[in-house]
């Protein structure tokens, strides 16, 4: 058989009814030995597959989460669905993912899509186009299990799973800071994006707390692209007081920005310390070693799963948060030598 074989496939085999077929595949007691060891035999020779979607349906019940994500290929994204489908997995759900490519009209295709699957509950990271959740409105009110998480949802009491944004971002400024840093540079994503608004304000907070100057031209709002890099480099050079540290949105960002700085002339990290965000794998092999952000998207992933698993499980559970912590891994892009 060229395709995958039903249970109608099987009862015509067998001259059977289909309902027999089906009892005698869920090991009914109403059905005798001798016709459910036919229908095993040939189901086992056929390597017949129940349809899981069909049997969820009758139950209610499918055993899928639903996964909505910004970028698959983003590393962070990667990593985070990593650790949901280990848990789903571990609790025998299977998973759905879609991205929404940071865009508001994808994000609203792909809830379409997870609501038209019976998904049994839903783990959502928004894309950066979403300043409103007011497409989920239909989950919120048929009170279908939601998670969100790093880039969550403010406007309503849900629940969330989040990365500590503020103390990565104040960290990691006081790190360059620590270093002699006296004109410290951020590169921040959108401030529609609850993540980016808290890097910012952790940016200003430990800039303060030094007794630095805030200056407005040091600050770039930026997206999630490195086609904007050179621009962003040129326009550091270009000020009549550069800066001589800069806190970059992701580590993509900090590596190309590094190899225009150095083209430039650059001294890294003793003219300009970079610090990233991620810990990209690469960010460790590039020269200068990349200082970043050691983000935990892998436990933020399993958190959320674990999160939405007991709002499966318990009806009407309350909304709950929970906050992880960054780690900031020192390497030499940051480090500047001691002033003699």
């Amino acid at each position: 058989m060229n395709r995958r074989p039903t249970i109608k496939d099987i009862a015509l085999e067998l001259n059977m009814s289909t309902s027999t077929v089906s009892r005698a595949l869920t090991k009914h007691p109403d059905v005798s030995n001798e016709t459910r060891r036919a229908v095993m035999e040939l189901a086992e020779r056929w390597d017949y597959q129940p349809d899981p979607l069909a049997v969820g349906l009758k139950q209610n019940k499918t055993n899928i989460i639903g996964v909505i994500i910004p970028q698959i290929v983003n590393r962070f994204f990667s990593k985070a669905i990593s650790g949901i489908q280990e848990v789903a997995r571990a609790n025998g759900y299977r998973i759905m993912i879609t991205q929404s490519e940071e865009s508001l009209e994808i994000e609203r295709e792909n809830l379409s899509t997870m609501l038209n699957s019976r998904v049994d509950g839903l783990i959502v990271s928004l894309s950066k186009q979403t300043s409103s959740t007011d497409h989920f409105k239909k989950v919120f009110d048929s009170e279908l299990p939601i998670v969100f998480f790093d880039r969550v949802d403010e406007s309503h009491h849900t629940s969330r799973v989040i990365i500590d944004d503020y103390d990565a971002s104040y960290n990691a400024v006081q790190h360059l800071i620590g270093q002699g840093c006296q004109r410290v540079a951020m590169v921040v994503g959108p401030q529609n994006l609850i993540n980016s608004k808290k890097r910012y304000l952790g940016y200003k907070d430990a800039l303060a707390l030094n007794h630095l100057v805030y200056d407005e031209k040091l600050l770039v709002f930026t997206e999630f692209q490195t086609k904007q890099v050179k621009e962003i480099t040129n326009y550091y050079l270009n000020l009549a007081e550069r800066p001589d540290g800069i806190f970059a949105i992701n580590d993509a960002f900090a590596i190309e920005m590094i190899s225009f700085l150095i083209v430039a002339g650059i001294e890294i990290p003793d003219d300009i310390a970079i610090v990233g965000f991620n810990n990209e794998i690469v960010s460790q092999f590039v020269d200068p070693p990349i200082t970043s952000v050691d983000s935990p998207a892998y436990d933020l992933g399993v958190e959320a799963a674990k999160l939405l698993l007991s709002h499966i499980a318990v009806e009407n559970l309350p909304a709950s948060s929970k906050t992880l912590k960054s780690k900031l891994i020192i390497r030499k892009s940051s480090l500047r030598s001691p002033k003699q």
